[in-house]
């Protein structure tokens, strides 16, 4: 069988589940009513017995509860312990009544085990159930505790069965060994794996007061109250432990289980520390006062408790609240711990993988999954689903940007208050998901920028070194030629230098219209206005008229200004070599918009061939994009009526 008590193959056995319950629940019945048609005196051990009866019908319970959701040993020793326990307290009960009436058969059989049947189950409970409590494979230690506690548990059984072994000599050693095994327990609780920790620490506080139950059997029957105190703590055990196994082995939630086991373990917690303050208070009060004050010592003792109740149960009432329902109780709490998980990621894949193992640990999920909205492949995925899945829509600022999915541990169901939960720190998932996606669009804004930057500069390079480099290389061998003809042939010379004049001209225009690629200072000295008046300039001087209407403020964003700027200068300088027109016009308006409350809309308009949609744009095209896009603007291109080319941008501008 595997050693994994979550997440094996196959589902529970809910009809050995009910057969065990059941037996264990009729033998504790059947004890009582037998008990009751005995009518015995009062004596001490009848607190045993009680202690029998409540073992049998919990852990009978737990065993059914624990087998109906998954097939481990764990639950399977538990309903065999129950059945012995209640066997023990039917093995008294019917005792009692065959000393009231004689003649019931049986009784040489049955009498003995009141004293044995409850030894394995009980022993068991401590000593071999712990180590079996795990997700992951036996190792080395484990088996050596659960074969150490096997070999206990036997030893225990013939030496009080059939042997005259002192009870101490037979307490100390098991009380040892239980000790140890609580040790191991808070041992993997403190080092073990996350996902295998939950619950940990309350069985192993159980396991030690198990085991420390045991050790009122070894003291001196003087001691005062014994008689009730070593019953009594068997009794508040019997209401700690199985709730901390239940914590242990279902991990929370347990189709609606959560509230009586949170109050389980309250209470059995509070009545042992009581207890314990009781035994400890009396105790020493008796050794300091005279034996004539034990009532006094008894009063004291039980005022030392009744004070200690109310601020014991709201310390152990935030405690237990926690362990069954994790940070997810507390949704503050667990938005400041997936808070803390943003710190620790350094890139956007590793910050939804951070939230979603955040989400599970503080609902205690088996799995939780994150997609991003139109993707059919997750962006995250904490832990292996093994159900159906609790989906949860993230919405960011009034958008779907994705979903959750979240899956219980076997045998465990989500409920009302985790699935609040989830939808409540789906919120911070939603935020983070944006984010991420933010980061990575800015990275592939980057990197597009980048390689239009590459391309522009590529392109004046080019037409330095292919343009303007070679043109004044050759007017430098006209004007050589000049100087050689001024002797011989004035006229010729006065013609070269006139071709080389225009040649100059050419190029000086170039370099103009290259320069403008570039922001000039006006643009930050005079405004945007100022620098397409001065741009309309030099292209007049070539010949290229340019119609300007800026209505702008003069306290323009400057991004804003500067993007208006590269992508009119753009725009101007594909109309002017591929439209055919001898002129364009350029708008720039400042207003609102449907989606913006504030936006700088760019126009520039020529008339002429007009564009092919759907062709290949050039560097300046997708540089005016690239422009627009790091404002988060949009660019149009298209050709209106009737006909041309119509370049349209809208930038938001800043609320400043």
């Amino acid at each position: 069988m595997s050693d994994r008590l979550e997440g094996s193959a196959g589902g529970g056995a809910p009809a050995p589940a009910v057969a065990l319950a059941v037996t264990a629940w009729l033998l504790s019945v059947s004890s009582v009513v037998l008990f009751l048609a005995a009518d015995p005196t009062l004596d001490s051990n009848q607190l045993f017995f009680l202690v029998d009866v409540v073992g049998a019908a919990v852990y009978g319970t737990v065993a059914g509860v624990v087998l109906a959701r998954r097939v481990h040993p764990v639950p399977i020793i538990l309903g065999l312990g129950a059945i012995g326990i209640g066997l023990a307290a039917f093995s008294y009960a019917y005792t009692q009544l065959a000393s009231a009436r004689s003649g019931l058969p049986g009784v040489a059989v049955i009498e003995p085990l009141q004293n044995t049947a409850w030894i394995p189950g009980t022993l068991a409970l401590f000593l071999v159930v712990p180590w079996l409590i795990r997700d992951q494979r036996l190792d080395a230690i484990a088996w050596t505790g659960l074969a150490t506690g096997t070999a206990t548990t036997v030893w225990f059984f013939v030496a009080r069965t059939w042997t005259d072994t002192p009870t101490v000599w037979l307490v100390l050693p098991v009380s040892a060994l239980g000790l140890v095994t609580a040790a191991d327990v808070w041992r993997r609780h403190r080092t073990g794996p996350v996902d295998e920790r939950v619950g940990l620490g309350w069985l192993a506080v159980g396991t030690a007061l198990m085991a420390l139950s045991f050790l009122p059997l070894a003291l001196p029957e003087s001691w005062p109250a014994l008689w009730m105190v070593n019953p009594l703590v068997h009794l508040a055990v019997q209401a700690f432990y199985p709730a901390a196994m239940l914590v242990a082995v279902l991990r929370q939630r347990m189709w609606g289980l959560d509230l009586a086991v949170s109050r389980a373990v309250l209470a059995g917690t509070l009545t042992v520390g009581l207890i314990a303050l009781y035994v400890v208070v009396a105790t020493a009060l008796a050794r300091l006062l005279p034996s004539s004050d034990s009532v006094l010592a008894q009063a004291v003792a039980a005022g030392a408790v009744a004070v200690a109740v109310v601020p014991v149960r709201s310390w152990l009432q935030r405690r237990v609240h926690d362990l069954v329902y994790g940070a997810g109780a507390d949704p503050a709490r667990a938005v400041r711990d997936l808070g803390g998980r943003f710190a620790s990621a350094r890139e956007p894949g590793e910050l939804i993988a951070e939230l979603a193992a955040g989400v599970a640990a503080a609902l205690r999920l088996e799995s939780v999954t994150v997609w991003r909205a139109g993707e059919t492949e997750p962006v995250a995925r904490y832990g292996v689903p093994s159900g159906e899945a609790t989906t949860v829509d993230l919405v960011h600022r009034g958008s779907p940007v994705g979903v959750v999915a979240a899956t219980a541990p076997p045998g465990v169901a989500l409920d009302a208050r985790a699935r609040k939960s989830l939808s409540e720190l789906g919120s911070v998932v939603a935020t983070g998901l944006a984010l991420a996606q933010a980061s990575l669009e800015l990275d592939a804004a980057r990197d597009r920028l980048s390689t239009v930057r590459l391309e522009e500069r590529r392109v004046i390079r080019r037409e330095l070194h292919d343009g303007l480099g070679p043109s004044l290389a050759g007017i430098r061998l006209g004007l050589q030629g000049v100087r050689n003809l001024l002797a011989v042939d004035p006229d010729a010379a006065a013609r070269l230098l006139d071709s080389l004049q225009q040649q100059l001209d050419h190029q000086v225009d170039g370099v103009r219209s290259l320069s403008r690629t570039l922001f000039p200072p006006i643009l930050d000295e005079l405004g945007l206005a100022a620098a397409l008046h001065e741009l309309a300039a030099q292209h007049a001087r070539a010949g290229f008229v340019l119609d300007v209407r800026a209505d702008v403020p003069a306290t323009l964003d400057a991004a804003a200004g500067a993007a208006a700027y590269g992508i009119a200068v753009e725009a101007v300088s594909n109309a002017r070599r591929h439209s055919g027109a001898n002129g364009c016009r350029v708008d720039i308006i400042c207003g609102a918009s449907e989606s913006v409350s504030s936006e700088l809309t760019v126009v520039v308009l020529d008339r002429g061939v007009g564009f092919t949609p759907g062709g290949a744009g050039g560097v300046g095209t997708r540089s005016m994009r690239e422009r627009a896009s790091e404002l988060g603007g949009t660019l149009v291109i298209d050709s209106p009526p009737p006909g041309g080319t119509r370049v349209t941008a809208r930038l938001p501008l800043s609320a400043s």
